[in-house]
Protein backbone atom coordinates (compact mmCIF):
# COMPACT_ATOMS: atom_id res chain seq x y z
CA UNK A 1 0.00 0.00 0.00
CA UNK A 2 2.84 2.41 0.82
CA UNK A 3 4.43 2.38 -2.70
CA UNK A 4 1.02 3.09 -4.24
CA UNK A 5 0.48 5.99 -1.87
CA UNK A 6 3.91 7.45 -2.64
CA UNK A 7 3.32 7.04 -6.38
CA UNK A 8 -0.03 8.84 -6.12
CA UNK A 9 1.54 11.68 -4.13
CA UNK A 10 4.38 12.05 -6.65
CA UNK A 11 1.91 12.03 -9.54
CA UNK A 12 -0.18 14.71 -7.80
CA UNK A 13 2.92 16.83 -7.19
CA UNK A 14 4.00 16.71 -10.83
CA UNK A 15 0.46 17.48 -11.93
CA UNK A 16 0.45 20.56 -9.68
CA UNK A 17 3.84 21.69 -11.00
CA UNK A 18 2.67 21.41 -14.60
CA UNK A 19 -0.51 23.29 -13.74
CA UNK A 20 1.50 26.06 -12.04
CA UNK A 21 3.73 26.47 -15.11
CA UNK A 22 0.92 26.71 -17.64
CA UNK A 23 -1.35 28.80 -15.39
CA UNK A 24 -3.75 27.59 -12.71
CA UNK A 25 -7.49 28.25 -12.52
CA UNK A 26 -7.77 27.31 -8.84
CA UNK A 27 -9.61 29.47 -6.33
CA UNK A 28 -6.84 30.29 -3.82
CA UNK A 29 -9.36 31.06 -1.07
CA UNK A 30 -10.48 27.41 -0.82
CA UNK A 31 -9.05 23.89 -1.00
CA UNK A 32 -5.62 22.64 0.02
CA UNK A 33 -3.45 25.47 1.35
CA UNK A 34 -0.22 23.66 0.47
CA UNK A 35 -1.45 23.25 -3.11
CA UNK A 36 -2.40 26.93 -3.29
CA UNK A 37 1.06 27.97 -2.08
CA UNK A 38 2.69 25.62 -4.59
CA UNK A 39 0.60 26.82 -7.54
CA UNK A 40 1.39 30.47 -6.79
CA UNK A 41 4.97 30.07 -5.61
CA UNK A 42 6.39 28.09 -8.57
CA UNK A 43 5.71 30.72 -11.27
CA UNK A 44 6.50 33.59 -8.88
CA UNK A 45 9.83 32.04 -7.88
CA UNK A 46 10.70 31.36 -11.52
CA UNK A 47 9.67 34.92 -12.39
CA UNK A 48 12.11 36.28 -9.82
CA UNK A 49 14.84 33.88 -10.97
CA UNK A 50 14.45 35.36 -14.43
CA UNK A 51 14.49 38.91 -13.06
CA UNK A 52 17.68 38.13 -11.15
CA UNK A 53 19.31 36.95 -14.39
CA UNK A 54 19.38 40.57 -15.56
CA UNK A 55 21.75 41.44 -12.74
CA UNK A 56 23.96 38.36 -12.99
CA UNK A 57 24.29 38.38 -16.78
CA UNK A 58 25.26 42.07 -16.81
CA UNK A 59 27.95 41.75 -14.17
CA UNK A 60 29.26 38.50 -15.73
CA UNK A 61 30.08 40.29 -19.00
CA UNK A 62 30.96 43.68 -17.52
CA UNK A 63 33.48 42.04 -15.17
CA UNK A 64 35.59 41.36 -18.28
CA UNK A 65 36.04 45.12 -18.71
CA UNK A 66 37.85 45.80 -15.42
CA UNK A 67 37.26 47.23 -11.94
CA UNK A 68 36.13 50.69 -13.12
CA UNK A 69 33.37 49.19 -15.29
CA UNK A 70 32.20 46.94 -12.44
CA UNK A 71 32.25 49.90 -10.05
CA UNK A 72 30.13 51.88 -12.53
CA UNK A 73 27.49 49.16 -12.45
CA UNK A 74 27.61 49.01 -8.65
CA UNK A 75 27.22 52.77 -8.18
CA UNK A 76 24.45 53.02 -10.77
CA UNK A 77 22.58 50.08 -9.29
CA UNK A 78 22.72 51.70 -5.87
CA UNK A 79 20.84 54.71 -7.29
CA UNK A 80 18.55 52.46 -9.33
CA UNK A 81 17.45 50.90 -6.06
CA UNK A 82 15.46 54.12 -5.55
CA UNK A 83 13.53 53.30 -8.72
CA UNK A 84 13.11 49.73 -7.47
CA UNK A 85 11.71 51.19 -4.25
CA UNK A 86 9.10 53.21 -6.12
CA UNK A 87 8.29 50.24 -8.36
CA UNK A 88 8.01 47.87 -5.41
CA UNK A 89 5.86 50.33 -3.46
CA UNK A 90 3.44 50.77 -6.35
CA UNK A 91 3.52 47.03 -7.07
CA UNK A 92 2.84 46.06 -3.49
CA UNK A 93 -0.25 48.29 -3.24
CA UNK A 94 -1.43 47.14 -6.67
CA UNK A 95 -1.11 43.46 -5.74
CA UNK A 96 -2.94 44.05 -2.45
CA UNK A 97 -5.82 45.94 -4.06
CA UNK A 98 -6.29 43.63 -7.06
CA UNK A 99 -6.01 40.53 -4.84
CA UNK A 100 -8.58 41.90 -2.40
CA UNK A 101 -11.08 42.57 -5.23
CA UNK A 102 -10.45 39.11 -6.72
CA UNK A 103 -11.05 37.55 -3.29
CA UNK A 104 -14.33 39.49 -3.07
CA UNK A 105 -15.27 38.14 -6.56
CA UNK A 106 -15.43 41.75 -7.83
CA UNK A 107 -14.06 41.43 -11.39
CA UNK A 108 -14.92 45.02 -12.35
CA UNK A 109 -13.24 46.35 -9.21
CA UNK A 110 -10.07 44.40 -9.99
CA UNK A 111 -9.97 45.76 -13.57
CA UNK A 112 -10.55 49.34 -12.44
CA UNK A 113 -7.77 49.00 -9.84
CA UNK A 114 -5.40 47.67 -12.51
CA UNK A 115 -6.12 50.59 -14.86
CA UNK A 116 -5.55 53.18 -12.12
CA UNK A 117 -2.25 51.48 -11.27
CA UNK A 118 -1.12 51.73 -14.91
CA UNK A 119 -2.03 55.44 -15.07
CA UNK A 120 -0.06 56.04 -11.89
CA UNK A 121 2.90 54.01 -13.12
CA UNK A 122 3.18 55.79 -16.49
CA UNK A 123 3.09 59.21 -14.81
CA UNK A 124 5.71 58.21 -12.26
CA UNK A 125 7.96 56.76 -14.97
CA UNK A 126 8.10 60.10 -16.77
CA UNK A 127 8.71 62.09 -13.59
CA UNK A 128 11.60 59.82 -12.57
CA UNK A 129 13.21 59.18 -15.93
CA UNK A 130 13.70 62.75 -17.17
CA UNK A 131 15.81 64.11 -14.28
CA UNK A 132 17.87 60.90 -14.14
CA UNK A 133 18.59 61.22 -17.87
CA UNK A 134 19.88 64.77 -17.45
CA UNK A 135 21.77 64.38 -14.17
CA UNK A 136 23.42 60.95 -14.54
CA UNK A 137 27.11 62.06 -14.38
CA UNK A 138 26.46 64.29 -11.38
CA UNK A 139 24.84 61.40 -9.57
CA UNK A 140 27.93 59.27 -10.15
CA UNK A 141 30.10 62.04 -8.74
CA UNK A 142 27.87 62.38 -5.67
CA UNK A 143 28.17 58.63 -5.07
CA UNK A 144 31.95 58.91 -4.79
CA UNK A 145 32.94 57.88 -8.33
CA UNK A 146 36.49 58.69 -9.44
CA UNK A 147 37.06 60.67 -12.67
CA UNK A 148 38.00 57.39 -14.39
CA UNK A 149 34.72 55.77 -13.37
CA UNK A 150 32.73 58.82 -14.52
CA UNK A 151 34.49 58.81 -17.90
CA UNK A 152 33.83 55.08 -18.32
CA UNK A 153 30.30 54.91 -17.04
CA UNK A 154 28.37 58.15 -17.66
CA UNK A 155 26.50 56.77 -20.68
CA UNK A 156 25.76 53.51 -18.88
CA UNK A 157 24.27 55.47 -15.99
CA UNK A 158 22.33 57.75 -18.34
CA UNK A 159 20.64 54.82 -20.11
CA UNK A 160 20.11 52.71 -16.99
CA UNK A 161 18.59 55.54 -14.94
CA UNK A 162 16.98 57.55 -17.73
CA UNK A 163 15.18 54.43 -18.95
CA UNK A 164 14.22 53.37 -15.45
CA UNK A 165 10.53 53.68 -16.29
CA UNK A 166 10.67 50.29 -18.03
CA UNK A 167 11.83 48.74 -14.74
CA UNK A 168 8.97 50.38 -12.90
CA UNK A 169 6.32 49.30 -15.43
CA UNK A 170 7.72 45.76 -15.59
CA UNK A 171 7.27 45.47 -11.81
CA UNK A 172 3.86 47.13 -11.82
CA UNK A 173 2.23 45.15 -14.63
CA UNK A 174 3.49 41.89 -13.16
CA UNK A 175 1.99 42.95 -9.83
CA UNK A 176 -1.40 43.15 -11.54
CA UNK A 177 -1.04 39.58 -12.84
CA UNK A 178 0.17 38.35 -9.43
CA UNK A 179 -2.70 40.01 -7.57
CA UNK A 180 -5.17 38.34 -9.92
CA UNK A 181 -3.47 34.97 -9.31
CA UNK A 182 -2.12 34.79 -12.89
CA UNK A 183 1.50 34.37 -11.85
CA UNK A 184 2.36 32.11 -14.80
CA UNK A 185 1.78 35.00 -17.23
CA UNK A 186 4.21 37.20 -15.31
CA UNK A 187 6.76 34.40 -15.44
CA UNK A 188 6.43 33.78 -19.16
CA UNK A 189 6.81 37.39 -20.23
CA UNK A 190 10.11 37.62 -18.35
CA UNK A 191 11.38 34.76 -20.52
CA UNK A 192 11.04 37.14 -23.47
CA UNK A 193 12.95 39.92 -21.71
CA UNK A 194 15.73 37.66 -20.49
CA UNK A 195 16.35 35.86 -23.77
CA UNK A 196 16.79 39.25 -25.44
CA UNK A 197 19.11 40.44 -22.69
CA UNK A 198 21.17 37.23 -22.81
CA UNK A 199 21.69 37.60 -26.56
CA UNK A 200 22.22 41.36 -26.71
CA UNK A 201 24.57 41.75 -23.71
CA UNK A 202 27.76 40.23 -25.21
CA UNK A 203 26.88 41.54 -28.68
CA UNK A 204 26.62 45.18 -27.60
CA UNK A 205 29.42 45.08 -25.01
CA UNK A 206 32.05 43.47 -27.27
CA UNK A 207 30.72 44.38 -30.73
CA UNK A 208 29.97 40.87 -31.96
CA UNK A 209 28.78 40.52 -35.56
CA UNK A 210 27.03 43.61 -36.91
CA UNK A 211 26.67 45.22 -33.48
CA UNK A 212 28.83 48.20 -32.41
CA UNK A 213 31.34 47.74 -29.58
CA UNK A 214 29.87 49.85 -26.77
CA UNK A 215 31.63 48.51 -23.68
CA UNK A 216 29.77 48.95 -20.41
CA UNK A 217 27.21 51.20 -22.15
CA UNK A 218 26.13 48.19 -24.21
CA UNK A 219 25.08 46.36 -21.04
CA UNK A 220 22.65 49.15 -20.15
CA UNK A 221 21.23 49.27 -23.68
CA UNK A 222 20.77 45.49 -23.80
CA UNK A 223 18.90 45.45 -20.50
CA UNK A 224 16.75 48.43 -21.48
CA UNK A 225 15.81 46.76 -24.77
CA UNK A 226 14.97 43.44 -23.14
CA UNK A 227 12.85 45.02 -20.43
CA UNK A 228 11.18 47.45 -22.84
CA UNK A 229 9.97 44.68 -25.13
CA UNK A 230 8.81 42.79 -22.03
CA UNK A 231 6.66 45.78 -21.03
CA UNK A 232 5.09 45.92 -24.50
CA UNK A 233 4.23 42.22 -24.18
CA UNK A 234 2.67 42.90 -20.77
CA UNK A 235 0.35 45.50 -22.26
CA UNK A 236 -0.61 43.06 -25.01
CA UNK A 237 -1.57 40.41 -22.43
CA UNK A 238 -3.48 42.91 -20.30
CA UNK A 239 -5.43 44.00 -23.38
CA UNK A 240 -6.13 40.38 -24.33
CA UNK A 241 -7.30 39.55 -20.80
CA UNK A 242 -7.05 36.44 -18.61
CA UNK A 243 -9.62 34.18 -17.01
CA UNK A 244 -9.54 36.17 -13.77
CA UNK A 245 -8.87 39.69 -15.07
CA UNK A 246 -10.43 41.33 -18.12
CA UNK A 247 -10.02 45.03 -18.87
CA UNK A 248 -12.75 46.42 -21.13
CA UNK A 249 -13.09 49.88 -22.67
CA UNK A 250 -15.46 50.97 -19.88
CA UNK A 251 -12.67 50.40 -17.33
CA UNK A 252 -10.12 52.63 -19.11
CA UNK A 253 -10.86 55.90 -17.35
CA UNK A 254 -9.69 57.76 -14.30
CA UNK A 255 -11.53 56.78 -11.14
CA UNK A 256 -10.65 59.37 -8.51
CA UNK A 257 -11.79 57.31 -5.51
CA UNK A 258 -9.89 54.16 -6.49
CA UNK A 259 -6.86 56.16 -7.65
CA UNK A 260 -6.68 57.99 -4.33
CA UNK A 261 -6.89 54.75 -2.33
CA UNK A 262 -4.11 53.34 -4.48
CA UNK A 263 -2.00 56.49 -4.06
CA UNK A 264 -2.56 56.50 -0.30
CA UNK A 265 -1.41 52.91 0.13
CA UNK A 266 1.37 53.34 -2.46
CA UNK A 267 2.90 56.42 -0.83
CA UNK A 268 3.47 54.58 2.41
CA UNK A 269 4.68 51.54 0.47
CA UNK A 270 7.11 53.65 -1.55
CA UNK A 271 8.44 55.27 1.62
CA UNK A 272 8.78 51.79 3.11
CA UNK A 273 10.88 50.50 0.22
CA UNK A 274 12.79 53.78 -0.14
CA UNK A 275 13.87 53.39 3.47
CA UNK A 276 15.12 49.89 2.75
CA UNK A 277 16.58 50.48 -0.71
CA UNK A 278 18.18 53.84 0.12
CA UNK A 279 20.06 52.14 2.92
CA UNK A 280 22.01 50.30 0.20
CA UNK A 281 23.10 53.70 -1.11
CA UNK A 282 24.41 54.53 2.35
CA UNK A 283 26.10 51.16 2.49
CA UNK A 284 27.79 51.47 -0.91
CA UNK A 285 28.89 55.00 0.00
CA UNK A 286 30.74 53.59 3.00
CA UNK A 287 32.26 50.78 0.89
CA UNK A 288 33.42 53.34 -1.73
CA UNK A 289 35.75 54.84 0.88
CA UNK A 290 37.92 51.75 0.43
CA UNK A 291 38.43 52.24 -3.33
CA UNK A 292 37.37 50.78 -6.70
CA UNK A 293 38.45 47.22 -5.79
CA UNK A 294 36.20 47.24 -2.74
CA UNK A 295 33.30 48.53 -4.83
CA UNK A 296 33.93 45.89 -7.48
CA UNK A 297 34.06 43.09 -4.88
CA UNK A 298 30.87 44.32 -3.25
CA UNK A 299 29.11 44.65 -6.64
CA UNK A 300 29.93 41.09 -7.69
CA UNK A 301 28.91 39.57 -4.36
CA UNK A 302 25.66 41.53 -4.07
CA UNK A 303 24.65 40.51 -7.61
CA UNK A 304 25.12 36.87 -6.61
CA UNK A 305 23.15 37.44 -3.40
CA UNK A 306 20.35 39.11 -5.37
CA UNK A 307 20.26 36.10 -7.67
CA UNK A 308 19.32 33.99 -4.63
CA UNK A 309 17.14 36.58 -2.88
CA UNK A 310 14.82 37.30 -5.79
CA UNK A 311 13.44 33.73 -5.93
CA UNK A 312 12.79 34.08 -2.20
CA UNK A 313 11.00 37.30 -2.99
CA UNK A 314 8.81 35.20 -5.30
CA UNK A 315 7.75 33.06 -2.34
CA UNK A 316 7.05 36.23 -0.37
CA UNK A 317 4.87 37.52 -3.22
CA UNK A 318 2.92 34.28 -3.11
CA UNK A 319 2.25 34.87 0.58
CA UNK A 320 1.12 38.46 -0.15
CA UNK A 321 -1.33 37.30 -2.82
CA UNK A 322 -2.76 34.59 -0.53
CA UNK A 323 -3.15 37.07 2.32
CA UNK A 324 -4.94 39.61 0.11
CA UNK A 325 -7.31 37.14 -1.54
CA UNK A 326 -8.17 35.28 1.67
CA UNK A 327 -8.80 38.46 3.66
CA UNK A 328 -11.07 39.57 0.81
CA UNK A 329 -12.91 36.24 1.08
CA UNK A 330 -13.21 36.56 4.86
CA UNK A 331 -10.68 33.82 5.77
CA UNK A 332 -8.09 35.47 8.08
CA UNK A 333 -7.00 32.16 9.64
CA UNK A 334 -6.19 30.73 6.21
CA UNK A 335 -4.23 33.89 5.42
CA UNK A 336 -2.25 33.55 8.67
CA UNK A 337 -1.45 29.87 8.08
CA UNK A 338 -0.30 30.67 4.55
CA UNK A 339 2.26 33.10 5.96
CA UNK A 340 3.65 30.64 8.53
CA UNK A 341 4.05 27.86 5.96
CA UNK A 342 5.50 30.05 3.23
CA UNK A 343 7.95 31.56 5.70
CA UNK A 344 9.19 28.10 6.66
CA UNK A 345 9.64 27.05 3.03
CA UNK A 346 11.48 30.29 2.29
CA UNK A 347 13.78 29.89 5.27
CA UNK A 348 14.72 26.34 4.24
CA UNK A 349 15.37 27.41 0.65
CA UNK A 350 17.44 30.54 1.26
CA UNK A 351 19.24 29.00 4.24
CA UNK A 352 20.34 26.10 2.04
CA UNK A 353 21.56 28.51 -0.63
CA UNK A 354 23.51 30.37 2.05
CA UNK A 355 25.34 27.19 3.05
CA UNK A 356 26.33 26.60 -0.59
CA UNK A 357 27.58 30.18 -0.92
CA UNK A 358 29.65 29.94 2.26
CA UNK A 359 31.26 26.65 1.22
CA UNK A 360 31.94 27.50 -2.43
CA UNK A 361 32.41 31.28 -2.32
CA UNK A 362 35.94 31.33 -3.88
CA UNK A 363 34.85 29.15 -6.80
CA UNK A 364 31.65 31.18 -7.37
CA UNK A 365 33.51 34.51 -7.30
CA UNK A 366 36.14 33.02 -9.62
CA UNK A 367 33.48 32.74 -12.32
CA UNK A 368 33.30 36.54 -12.41
CA UNK A 369 36.82 37.81 -11.70
CA UNK A 370 40.39 36.71 -10.96
CA UNK A 371 41.58 40.18 -9.92
CA UNK A 372 43.66 39.55 -6.76
CA UNK A 373 42.55 42.87 -5.22
CA UNK A 374 38.85 42.17 -5.82
CA UNK A 375 38.49 38.44 -5.06
CA UNK A 376 39.16 38.51 -1.26
CA UNK A 377 36.63 41.30 -0.69
CA UNK A 378 34.01 39.60 -2.85
CA UNK A 379 34.51 36.22 -1.12
CA UNK A 380 34.26 37.72 2.38
CA UNK A 381 31.23 39.77 1.39
CA UNK A 382 29.39 36.77 -0.08
CA UNK A 383 30.10 34.61 2.96
CA UNK A 384 29.05 37.27 5.48
CA UNK A 385 25.82 38.11 3.66
CA UNK A 386 24.99 34.40 3.44
CA UNK A 387 25.16 34.02 7.22
CA UNK A 388 21.94 36.04 7.47
CA UNK A 389 20.01 34.20 4.76
CA UNK A 390 17.66 32.19 6.97
CA UNK A 391 16.60 35.19 9.06
CA UNK A 392 16.28 37.38 5.99
CA UNK A 393 14.03 34.80 4.29
CA UNK A 394 11.50 34.61 7.12
CA UNK A 395 11.49 38.36 7.64
CA UNK A 396 10.86 38.90 3.94
CA UNK A 397 7.68 36.79 4.04
CA UNK A 398 6.39 38.47 7.19
CA UNK A 399 6.88 41.98 5.81
CA UNK A 400 5.21 41.06 2.51
CA UNK A 401 2.30 39.57 4.47
CA UNK A 402 1.69 42.97 6.07
CA UNK A 403 1.82 44.56 2.62
CA UNK A 404 -0.52 41.97 1.12
CA UNK A 405 -3.05 42.89 3.79
CA UNK A 406 -2.69 46.58 2.92
CA UNK A 407 -0.92 47.35 6.22
CA UNK A 408 2.02 49.27 4.77
CA UNK A 409 2.76 51.32 7.88
CA UNK A 410 4.06 48.46 10.02
CA UNK A 411 6.82 47.37 7.60
CA UNK A 412 7.73 51.04 7.10
CA UNK A 413 8.40 51.54 10.81
CA UNK A 414 10.27 48.24 11.01
CA UNK A 415 12.49 49.15 8.03
CA UNK A 416 13.16 52.64 9.37
CA UNK A 417 14.45 51.24 12.63
CA UNK A 418 16.31 48.28 11.17
CA UNK A 419 18.07 50.00 8.29
CA UNK A 420 18.62 53.61 9.32
CA UNK A 421 18.67 53.65 13.11
CA UNK A 422 20.60 50.36 13.38
CA UNK A 423 22.29 49.24 10.13
CA UNK A 424 23.87 52.39 8.66
CA UNK A 425 25.35 53.79 11.91
CA UNK A 426 26.59 50.31 12.81
CA UNK A 427 28.12 49.85 9.34
CA UNK A 428 30.00 53.15 9.66
CA UNK A 429 31.28 52.34 13.14
CA UNK A 430 32.39 48.79 12.22
CA UNK A 431 34.15 50.05 9.07
CA UNK A 432 35.85 53.09 10.56
CA UNK A 433 36.54 52.11 14.17
CA UNK A 434 37.11 48.34 14.28
CA UNK A 435 39.46 45.79 12.72
CA UNK A 436 36.72 44.75 10.26
CA UNK A 437 37.23 47.74 7.93
CA UNK A 438 35.51 46.99 4.57
CA UNK A 439 33.86 43.86 6.03
CA UNK A 440 32.13 45.97 8.70
CA UNK A 441 29.20 47.08 6.51
CA UNK A 442 28.53 43.48 5.48
CA UNK A 443 28.35 42.35 9.11
CA UNK A 444 26.03 45.25 9.91
CA UNK A 445 23.56 44.02 7.25
CA UNK A 446 23.35 40.57 8.86
CA UNK A 447 22.79 42.02 12.33
CA UNK A 448 20.09 44.42 11.09
CA UNK A 449 18.21 41.71 9.20
CA UNK A 450 18.19 39.46 12.26
CA UNK A 451 16.71 42.23 14.39
CA UNK A 452 14.10 43.02 11.73
CA UNK A 453 12.79 39.44 11.65
CA UNK A 454 12.44 39.32 15.44
CA UNK A 455 10.44 42.56 15.50
CA UNK A 456 8.29 41.39 12.58
CA UNK A 457 7.44 38.12 14.33
CA UNK A 458 6.18 39.95 17.41
CA UNK A 459 4.06 42.39 15.37
CA UNK A 460 2.62 39.71 13.10
CA UNK A 461 1.44 37.63 16.05
CA UNK A 462 -0.49 40.64 17.37
CA UNK A 463 -2.80 40.30 14.33
CA UNK A 464 -3.71 43.94 13.62
CA UNK A 465 -2.85 43.41 9.93
CA UNK A 466 -5.91 41.12 9.52
CA UNK A 467 -8.27 44.04 10.28
CA UNK A 468 -6.87 46.34 7.58
CA UNK A 469 -9.39 47.85 5.14
CA UNK A 470 -8.37 48.85 1.59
Amino acid sequence: MQPTTNSTAASSLWKSIKEALRGSHQDYTAGSLNRSILLLAIPMVLEMVLESLFAVVDVFWVSRLGADAIATVGLTESVLTLVFAVGLGLSMSTTAMVARRIGEKDADGAAISAVQAIFLGLTTSFLLGLPFLLLAPRLLRLMGATPAIIATGSNYTRIALGGSGVVLMLFLNNAIFRGAGDAAIAMRLLWVSNILNLVLDPCLIFGLGPFPKMGVTGAALATFTGRGIGVLYQFYRLGKGTERLRIFARHVRLNAAVLWRLVRVSIVGIVQFLIGQASWIGLVRIVSLFGASALAGYTISIRIVIFAILPSWGLSNAAATLVGQNLGAGHPDRARNAVWRTGLWNMVFLGSVGIVFICFAPWIIGLFTNDPTVVPIAVNSLRIFSCGNAAFAYGMVLLQAFNGAGDTLTPTYVNLFGFWILEIPLAWWLAMHTFMHVNGPFVAVVIAESVIVLISLVLFRQGRWAKQVI
